[in-house]
């Protein structure tokens, strides 16, 4: 799960990205509003964390450009505003929750949790569910009926991507720039390796699921058949 971190209070925002961080999220971290909006209109991310006080485009109009953008990715406002009018107006604009600082790093991490249930088909124990397979969030354990695998953060990253999109395609392009992020030298080989991975763990604990191969495109999950 890759995670857009905008914040302009620099000590607050590392801390925010180390427990993230911690929890094996991946964490991309921006301190003005113009430069998260170029990258949250990526469309890679699967939350936006947000400041309302930011330098050179606050968060309302940050969030307002998004939306305007049909960028439906989950937004949590991050503020010293506890104001009723200011939560009022963000959720108005389009955010999906409202957290006001100072907070417990288990709410926060509680709320994160809880908007990152909503992208893909899920179950109530922070579990991502595609046909007879869940993908435990925490964890990063796949399991099918009693059988279950631990899998690698790469590995869960990518599966979770494709989860998230159920049976349509995920361009390998954008599942390079999810796990490994914009600036990495990595390659299509380095995806069909991790895909190969997952391949064989599904296979193990016997999952009807698959992931298929469009080629020249990308990947997209879809059922075995026993004809």
């Amino acid at each position: 799960m890759r995670i857009l971190l905008v914040e302009d209070e620099r000590r607050l925002a590392d801390a925010i990205g180390q427990i993230l961080k911690s929890q094996k999220y991946i964490v991309d971290i921006f301190y003005d509003g113009a430069t998260g909006l170029d990258y949250g209109l990526s469309g890679i991310y699967d939350l936006i964390i947000l400041d309302v006080m930011l330098p050179k485009l606050n968060g309302f109009d940050l969030l307002k450009e998004l939306r305007q953008y049909n960028l439906s990715t989950p937004v949590l406002f991050l503020t010293a505003k506890d104001d009723i009018s200011h939560k009022v107006h963000g959720l108005d604009l389009g955010a999906d929750d409202y957290l006001t600082k100072p907070f417990a790093t288990e709410e926060l991490l509680a709320r994160v949790r809880a908007l990152l249930r909503r992208q893909g088909e899920v179950v109530t124990n922070d579990c991502l569910k595609f046909e007879d397979s869940q993908l435990n969030l925490s964890t990063h354990e796949l399991w099918c009926q009693e059988k279950k695998v631990q899998l690698g953060l790469k590995e869960f990253n990518i599966l979770s991507c494709l989860m998230n999109h159920g049976n349509q395609i995920v361009t390998k392009e954008l599942l390079i720039e999810k796990v490994w992020g914009y600036d990495a030298d990595v390659d299509y080989n380095n995806v069909e390796v991790y895909i190969s991975f997952l391949r064989k763990k599904l296979q193990f604990i016997k999952s009807s699921v698959c992931i298929k191969t469009v080629r020249g495109v990308g990947y997209c999950l879809g059922v075995t058949t026993n004809d």
